[in-house]
């Protein structure tokens, strides 16, 4: 989820992480083997007079499979559960209101089922983790097309980067 937002202007930066979860100071062993209660994340820093969190909300929307539970394209576990991690009522509001409109236009064929949820402490991913496409990009490309995330994304908006 790094390179989407990373290419948008106003996003200041982009951080791989972990929220959501009990353990203090988990590491990438232990959040990918379950059990810490976190979710993978990633932490978006914006300038507001540049980007809107409404169209940060829309980048997100368009790169993930809201459908699905516990699972992200060939990823599954509590931890790859997609959730929008608010940190404020305005945020959560925009949120809602962002799968509110989602829902209306009804564009998937099964329900939307990413969580809306209070933001909890952040703890950023081991530095080999951080910008993972830009340091490995040949396996980056493997990895999605390995596990269907483009041809997934195409089918649930009609294009792979919804930027």
């Amino acid at each position: 989820m790094e390179h989407p937002f990373d290419e948008i202007p106003g996003v200041v930066s982009v951080t791989s992480g972990y929220t959501g979860g009990q353990k203090q100071n988990p590491t990438y062993k232990e959040v990918s083997a379950g059990g810490t209660g976190h979710a993978e994340s990633v932490q978006v820093v914006y300038d507001p007079t540049k980007v809107t969190y409404e169209k940060l909300l829309n980048v997100f929307w368009h790169n993930i499979d809201p459908t699905v539970r516990d699972r992200q394209f060939c990823d599954t576990g509590h931890q790859y559960r997609s959730a929008i991690f608010y940190h404020n009522e305005e945020q959560k509001r925009l949120a809602i209101q962002s799968m509110e409109t989602l829902e209306k236009s009804n564009p998937f064929k099964e329900p939307i089922v990413t969580e809306i949820v209070q933001a909890t402490e952040f703890y950023p991913a081991e530095d080999y983790h951080q910008h993972y496409y830009k340091k490995n990009p040949i396996r980056y490309k493997y990895y999605r097309g390995r596990c269907g995330r483009d041809q997934r994304l195409r089918e649930l908006w009609g294009s792979a980067s919804g930027h």
